[in-house]
């Protein structure tokens, strides 16, 4: 196994990417996480490895977009076992929890493809977009035939 990729933190908060020698962004942590890319954070000044408190703005950020992936009881409940007797507990009971589910998830789309022979978020995805692309037809099909029975202007009267 190779060594992780070092990203450098700087002390102008920006990050610095030895690898593809380049600064990136919380977005481009976030793409290395999904890519299964291994990689430290390390501050400049101090050495120290930052990388837990670098993911935690990556989910900071992500949940500030779209749909939430974790409610503000869960987060209070979260920040009520720091310091108390159960905190090990809960982080090892979280992170088994996450292993669980995406191991489950996992092997339900393979049992799906092997039933069917598709992966079942692929086959979702496909329909989706031919829903779309349907979809995109007909509401271009009912703009025609407005358009076409709509009074002519005057530029096509003249011609």
């Amino acid at each position: 196994m190779s060594e992780p990729r070092v990203i450098k933190k700087y002390p102008n908060r920006r990050l610095y990417d030895t690898v593809e020698s380049r600064y990136i962004t919380l977005g481009d942590i976030r793409r290395l996480v999904v890519d299964r890319v291994d990689f430290v954070v390390i501050d400049k000044k101090s050495q120290a490895d930052i990388t837990r408190s670098i993911l935690l703005q990556v989910i900071a950020e992500q949940e500030h977009v779209g749909e939430p992936v974790m409610s503000r009881d869960f987060l209070s409940q979260v920040i009520r076992t720091y310091g108390g007797q159960m905190q090990n507990v809960v982080g090892s009971y979280l992170e088994q929890s996450l292993k669980l589910f995406n191991a489950q998830q996992r092997e339900l789309r393979e049992r799906v493809r092997g039933v069917v022979g598709v992966d079942p978020i692929d086959a979702v995805s496909q329909v989706a977009q031919k829903n779309y692309q349907r979809w995109r037809a007909v509401q271009d099909e009912i703009f025609r035939t407005l358009l076409g029975s709509a009074p002519r202007g005057r530029d096509d009267d003249q011609g």
